[in-house]
């Protein structure tokens, strides 16, 4: 197969357009005149059964008078007047009657109606020009064309297609109702007379190979909607022509031979030699049209062409479906527009979707498959998705092996839901159901066994990512739309009881179909198992919520007494208790008195019970915890009142072993015991208050007597302290009165919590030996909270006033050297422990949000704070900045004092720049610290653009001012910072404040002499010429501009004459030369560039023409010097 074209097509000149041409005219004689006795010799020939021609009929009940009439007398008024184009710009309706009228018209009087076709053509395309009928043999196409291009370079055209005007927006589809129209209303006279159509091609060709785009796009649209139509109808001719022939041999067979077979044999040839004009016409107007345009600079042109291209295929194999056109579809496969991708793969689609056309598709399959595959991940998701449809075509076909689906497979983890659900839909019917291979197809027989055999399956592919168990949630997600199987609850419940001896499933397979039980159950209640890309809470309607309810109303049903047993099973397997109590979240409790399964539910209460005292594991605690506290509220009557009892005796069982846990560790023993009830107790204290009288001065007793144990104690001591605490003043500020003794209470429980977290602070020995310090990331989480949860604002003019808190700029200056501790811990570090228990909740991201939500809450010296944190922007990785960048939105709401912490912020990180270069003798670390002090400079004097430089002038005045100032107290050691740090915000200030700027810094050196100490004050100079520089650009932009202009996004356009249609400049090459506004057009699908600095939209140019400016500033800046 033929490779494509390695350079996109361009235009041709409009020199080209008036050479004279060889237009691939039809070669065939012309016919004879048809002569009123050659045509009455027709009929008297033919006999009545022979085949007539199907004419319209009239209307059931119109009057025969009516009938005969013709469309003259039926015409309404409303086309008394109009012209076509006029027809085509209304609403259609009119566009049948009107194109009866006109081939009326050319039928007694042909010339004058083809200059009215040709002049619709004409302002279709959006120009006017008028040539009279006696002329129109002796005008030349090539004339016509170069001067309608001419009036588009004078910018007399309008454009039909992309108007937003309303009256327009039918015109696409009404001008291809209007050719449509005109090739069925002429299929039984001009249409093959190789003088109307003929004509019309010529035109419509040569206009489609102009620059103009709109005569590309009306005459593209035009040449294309010719073809479908002679296509439709040369397949009533072929149908009538295969009429015809088993006419003739069924004549033939009786081995008669007379008039009726000789007017057979004739009617074949006629039909015969239409079916070979149409097909002439076209490969004219492919040849012609198609092979330039599909590779046009438009894209919407390319698209229309290829989507042409297929239907042209689907609905015409006998011509077009060969190598020599389906190439085209492989070639656009590869197209950099989205759209036009997209329809080569949906035309490729819908042929592999007829059987018929597979075998003549192999050598183009096996050419162009390996593209197909990769189009699955293309980066269009819309492409994406039909290229994964086109893959299961192949698959269906059997034209793929197992080994080209690999790449696809890991697609299912990916992070777009419409591609992983397609390639689900592709792995469910390719590996699962297997319907693609009838020789691997599933076990025969009733439901059960084929869903059975589904989830056998299913297991297999599953145990592929039993390693990461989030994968293997993915892949269920993925398939569950598509597996019936998957809501089979008796059949999954029935393979986990092993009550099929023929099906054994080994430990890893249990596990997966619990994880897949659990995640189906929680799909089929309409609860997301896979985090949405835009954390939006879903929306059901009224009939999807139906589904829901009567899906776990089955799932109860399914489980009621199975659910008993499944426990009891697993009861000891930590990786399948918290999937399995999980179940009963989503089951309709009320069944079990409905259904008088009292019992069951009792059974289950109590194992959930067991469970939670036999793991120490977050998961299965979480489950339990969950499962017992919706129990207790949502269950009915007799069971609601056993579910709390069962509440009240865990939670009575907890305190009693963790008291006994925590005796046992003051008495030498060992500390497992404790760490795992203080778990426990840590997450039912998450979802409720656990009051015990003397619970709270056991764990301070715990952790004061005990100070040198595991790091994991001592946080879980600490952290059920915080909540216990936090559960306390939850109930003093909801309480409609309060006494002073539990106000005194609280406020001794509050000082010894923040003595204990204070006492980390100091570095003591229980925070050594760690690199990922778990302990001390929850020592920052919890002092942040504690000074939250009792900050002053909360409680200022209340009865509660003397709960609030302040902490004291020691304290606060220490907790964030901790903080900072925790910040710098490395990636790789940080990696080594992500599989830990709980890390998530006490990592670097949670620092900082824990320091963040201080200062967006004015809880602690937000001066100090504040700066501290913003200093950091871009030195810990995207999760920090951006939880950074965040807290700086933040307080903008506020309308704080940004400027002033923006300041202090710019001011640390060059502190620490300094701090490095004299403490270090490695240039290389305080290089890195001075371009981290750029870099957050120019990433905060970011946020200065647009209308908000003008907004926030003052605020940028003052950092410049401010850092002058900073600057200068210190010259020449601090001159650095003008370049590290204030430069960038310069540049965000109109001209005549960078003048003022640069006044003041050159009064500052006046009487200074800095040939002294060159490389001290280098980055003065560098910042004054910078200053200068700037100043001169802008000025000369300023005088280029006579009037105000508005200023638009991207590069400055180029100045064009009349709509911008074409270029003036064109070259002699053999395809289209396409202009600069067709560029812009082809550039729509781009993202639009983001808007730059003033200096940056300038002008090359105007770097020139400020030169003299610049030079005479700088001459100024010498003698200033000089003095």
């Amino acid at each position: 197969m033929e490779e494509p074209p390695s350079a996109t097509a361009a235009e041709p000149s409009t020199t080209v357009l008036r050479q004279k041409r060889t237009r691939g005219r039809t070669q065939t004689t012309e016919n004879p005149e048809r002569t009123t006795a050659g045509s009455d010799q027709e009929e008297r020939e033919s006999s009545p059964d022979d085949f007539k021609e199907a004419r319209p009929r009239a209307k059931r009940g119109r009057p025969a008078a009516a009938a005969a009439a013709g469309p003259s007398a039926a015409a309404p008024q409303k086309l008394a007047g109009l012209t076509l184009i006029e027809v085509i710009k209304g609403n259609g309706k009119l566009i049948p009657q009107a194109v009866k009228l006109w081939v009326e018209r050319y039928e007694k009087d042909p010339k004058p109606a083809m200059v009215e076709l040709l002049m619709m053509l004409f302002e279709a395309c959006g120009a006017k020009y008028q040539f009279k009928g006696e002329l129109l043999d002796e005008i030349d196409v090539d004339d016509v064309v170069v001067a309608l291009v001419e009036l588009a370079r004078s910018g007399n055209v309008e454009d039909y297609q992309s108007s937003k005007k309303k009256e327009f927006k039918n015109f696409k589809e009404n001008l291809q109702s209007f050719w449509d129209n005109l090739v069925r209303e002429c299929q039984h006279g001009p249409l093959v007379d190789q003088i109307l159509f003929e004509k019309c091609m010529d035109y419509i060709i040569a206009l489609s190979c102009t620059p103009p785009r709109v005569y590309r796009q009306a005459a593209t649209l035009t040449g294309l909607q010719l073809v479908t139509s002679f296509i439709s109808v040369a397949n009533t001719l072929g149908a009538q022509r295969e009429t015809t022939r088993r006419q003739l041999d069924a004549e033939k067979k009786k081995q008669t031979e007379g008039p009726r077979v000789e007017s057979l044999n004739k009617r074949f040839s006629m039909t015969h030699d239409k079916i070979t004009i149409l097909e002439q016409m076209m490969r004219k107007i492919f040849q012609g049209l198609f092979v330039h345009r599909y590779r046009d600079i438009d894209p919407n042109i390319r698209m229309s062409c290829i989507e042409s291209l297929g239907v042209w295929i689907l609905s015409y194999p006998s011509l077009f479906l060969q190598d020599l056109y389906l190439k085209y579809l492989g070639w656009t496969l590869n197209d950099k527009s989205a759209g036009v991708r997209k329809a080569s793969v949906l035309a490729l689609q819908n042929l592999y979707e007829v059987d018929d056309n597979v075998p003549t598709l192999g050598l183009f399959t096996e050419r162009f498959s390996s593209r197909m595959i990769d189009l699955a991940d293309d980066i269009d998701i819309s492409v994406a998705v039909c290229a994964i449809g086109l893959v299961k075509q192949l698959l269906r076909h059997q034209l793929l092996q197992d080994d080209d689906l690999i790449p696809l497979y890991d697609l299912l983890i990916d992070n777009l839901p419409e591609i992983r659900h397609a390639i689900g839909a592709l792995v469910y019917e390719h590996l699962i159901s297997q319907k693609f291979n009838s020789s691997q197809s599933g076990a025969k027989g009733d439901g059960s066994n084929s869903s059975e055999v589904h989830l056998g399956r299913m297991l297999k592919i599953l145990n592929e990512f039993s390693a990461d168990p989030i994968l293997s949630i993915y892949v269920i997600d993925d398939v569950w739309e598509y597996m019936k199987a998957m809501k089979d609850w008796k059949c999954i419940i029935s393979m986990l009881l092993n009550e099929n001896p023929l099906i054994e499933l080994t430990e890893e397979d249990a596990t997966n179909l619990v994880r897949l039980l659990c995640s189906s159950v929680k799909k089929a209640v309409g609860e997301r198992i896979v985090p949405a890309t835009d954390n939006r809470k879903p929306h059901y309607s009224k009939a999807q919520k139906d589904v829901f309810e009567h899906n776990r109303r089955d799932i109860t049903l399914a489980m009621m007494k199975n659910y008993p047993l499944l426990l009891r099973k697993f009861m000891a397997d930590k990786t399948k208790v918290p999937s399995l109590i999980e179940i009963i979240v989503h089951m309709n409790l009320e069944l079990y008195s409905l259904k008088r399964q009292e019992q069951n539910f009792k059974t289950v209460l109590q194992l959930i019970k067991e469970a939670f005292f036999k793991h120490g594991e977050r998961e299965a605690l979480r489950s339990c915890v969950n499962a017992i506290n919706l129990c207790s509220t949502e269950s009915q009557g007799e069971l609601k009142d056993f579910a709390r009892n069962t509440l009240k005796e865990l939670q009575d069982e907890l305190i009693a072993k963790l008291k006994s846990a925590m005796k046992e560790v003051a008495d030498g023993g060992d500390e497992y015991p404790l760490l795992v009830n203080l778990k426990r107790l840590y997450e039912l204290q998450l979802t409720r208050a656990v009051s015990t009288d003397t619970l709270y001065e056991d764990l301070v007793s715990t952790l004061q007597s005990h100070t040198s144990r595991d790091h994991e104690v001592i946080s879980f001591l600490l952290l059920n302290m915080s909540l216990h605490l936090e559960w306390s003043l939850q109930s003093i500020i909801t309480s409609e009165t309060v006494s002073e003794a539990s106000l005194s209470s609280l406020l001794v429980k509050r000082n010894s919590l923040s003595q204990q977290l204070e006492y980390f602070l100091n570095s003591p020995p229980e925070l050594e030996g760690n690199p990922a310090n778990q302990l001390a990331c929850r020592v920052c989480i919890l002092l942040s909270e504690l000074w939250f949860m009792f900050r002053k604002t909360l409680f200022a003019s209340t009865n509660l006033e003397r709960l609030g808190y302040h902490p004291d700029a020691s304290i606060l200056k220490k907790f964030w050297n901790l903080c900072v501790q925790q910040l710098s811990i490395s990636d790789e570090t940080e990696d080594e422990y992500a599989n830990r228990e709980y890390i998530e909740e006490a990592n670097r991201e949670a620092v900082i949000i824990a320091a963040a939500k201080l200062v967006a809450n004015d809880v602690g010296s937000k001066e100090y704070l504040g700066p501290e944190i913003i200093s950091r922007f871009l030195i810990h990785g995207t999760s920090v900045a951006e939880i950074v960048k965040n807290l700086i939105t933040c307080l903008k709401k506020k309308d704080d004092d940004l400027p002033k912490i923006f300041f202090e912020a710019l001011k640390k990180a060059y502190q620490r720049y300094v701090v490095q270069l004299s403490e270090s003798d490695d240039e290389s670390s305080a290089s890195k610290c001075f371009q981290e002090c750029k870099e957050l400079a120019a990433r905060i004097s970011g946020m200065f653009i647009g209308a908000a430089r003008n907004k926030h002038r003052s605020n940028i005045l003052k950092i410049v001012s401010d850092g002058i100032e900073y600057a200068f107290l210190d010259a020449p050691k601090q001159l650095s910072f003008l370049e590290g740090a204030v430069i960038h915000f310069v540049s965000k200030l109109p001209t005549s404040d960078i003048l003022d700027i640069v006044k003041d810094v050159q009064s500052r050196t006046e009487n200074v002499n800095t040939d002294e100490d060159p490389s001290g004050w280098r980055p003065y100079h560098t910042f004054v010429d910078n200053l200068l520089e700037k100043y001169a650009k802008n000025e000369g932009i300023q005088d280029e501009q006579d009037a105000p202009s508005v200023k638009r996004r991207g590069r400055p356009r180029k100045k064009r004459r009349g709509k911008g249609l074409f270029d003036e400049q064109s070259s002699s090459e053999e395809e289209d030369l396409i202009s600069a506004s067709d560029h812009e057009n082809a550039q729509e699908e781009e993202n639009k560039q983001d808007d730059e600095d003033d200096d940056e939209d300038a002008p090359l140019i105007q770097s020139f023409r400020s030169s003299a400016k610049l030079r005479a500033l700088r001459v100024a800046r010498a003698e200033t010097k000089a003095r």
